[in-house]
């Protein structure tokens, strides 16, 4: 199957695609609400097999509430640059900072999904001066997932230990249906998996070199936790002791981890929060901003009328 240009997937709306450096290398993010740096910046965080158009929903609402907004394609992925290495976590915890410090402001409320929220989760403890406050969508803190390992579904463990094979998992992303899969796996909602959005996410893991980039961040993740640089990005998480205020949004349906709360812990995320939120999305699954984007919008701009009052 043909690859396809980056470019293809800056789809307008009511945002700017804009380029910024940071930690070395570009990044593409979609840009939303007042071009002003004494607004507060919310930075959106897509997870796997996504991109920053996950955040489509989310973009002009936030900035109709008078943030600054923006949806950034993480390294990569999307429009943004997919450099041979740097895929661990630390890495791309810096690459966010370096993006709110680029687009001028000196912190961001931080929401990620998935993959994205563990991000989020680390840009909070490697980078604290830089994040105002986090928002968790689908993920559990590092520290809950390496403390309950068996939190991850035995149907989802079988896809992240096939994904750990060198270049299969690359080619069912590309040319197979791996990419539908998982979306229609890990979601939750019937029929939220519209024929666009499938298209648009199979488009995205034929940008040359998208597809490699997604599995070496999926594969740092499995194969760091015996390894001293695993141990050493937990060890930096538990030694955060800034308190932020905390969203923690879950899936009753999410295919990945189940929903009860004895299989998410509060323990670390309490512990990390000066105020902390727990909601449970009973009929979503992994992708709560796309799956119920009406119900999420509520949630994220009263939160944030909270912790980042306009």
């Amino acid at each position: 199957m043909s690859t396809v240009d980056s470019a293809s997937l800056l789809i307008d709306g009511p945002w700017e695609h804009r380029h910024v450096a940071a930690n070395g290398a570009r990044f593409h993010v979609a840009l939303a609400g007042p071009d002003d740096r004494d607004v507060p910046l919310v930075v959106l965080l897509h997870g796997v097999p996504q991109f920053w158009w996950a955040w489509r929903h989310q973009l002009p609402v936030l900035a109709d509430a008078g943030y600054r907004v923006a949806a950034m394609d993480l390294r990569g992925t999307g429009g943004s640059d997919k450099p041979p290495q740097g895929y661990d976590v630390p890495t791309m915890a810096a690459d966010v900072a370096g993006v709110i410090q680029s687009l001028g402001a000196a912190d961001a409320v931080i929401v990620g999904s998935g993959t994205g929220g563990e991000i989020a989760w680390a840009t909070t403890g490697l980078h604290p001066d830089r994040v105002r406050a986090v928002g968790a969508l689908a993920a559990p803190h590092p520290l809950d997932t390496r403390g309950h390992p068996r939190t991850v579904r035995a149907a989802a463990l079988r896809r992240l230990a096939f994904m750990q094979l060198p270049s299969l998992p690359e080619r069912a992303l590309m040319s197979g249906d791996l990419v539908a899969r998982l979306l229609h796996e890990w979601g939750g909602a019937p029929g939220w998996l519209d024929a666009r959005a499938e298209g648009m996410y199979r488009a995205a893991a034929r940008v040359p070199f998208a597809a490699h980039s997604q599995m070496e961040q999926l594969r740092w993740l499995v194969r760091s936790m015996p390894r001293p640089d695993g141990r050493r990005y937990h060890a930096a998480l538990e030694d955060d002791a800034r308190p932020l205020p905390v969203l923690q949004v879950h899936g009753g349906r999410d295919g990945l981890r189940p929903a009860t709360r004895a299989a998410l812990s509060k323990d670390t995320a309490a512990r990390a929060a000066s105020r902390y939120q727990f909601e449970l999305l009973r009929q979503v699954g992994h992708f709560p901003a796309e799956e119920a984007p009406d119900r999420v919008n509520d949630l994220l701009v009263t939160w944030l009328a909270e912790v980042a009052p306009v």
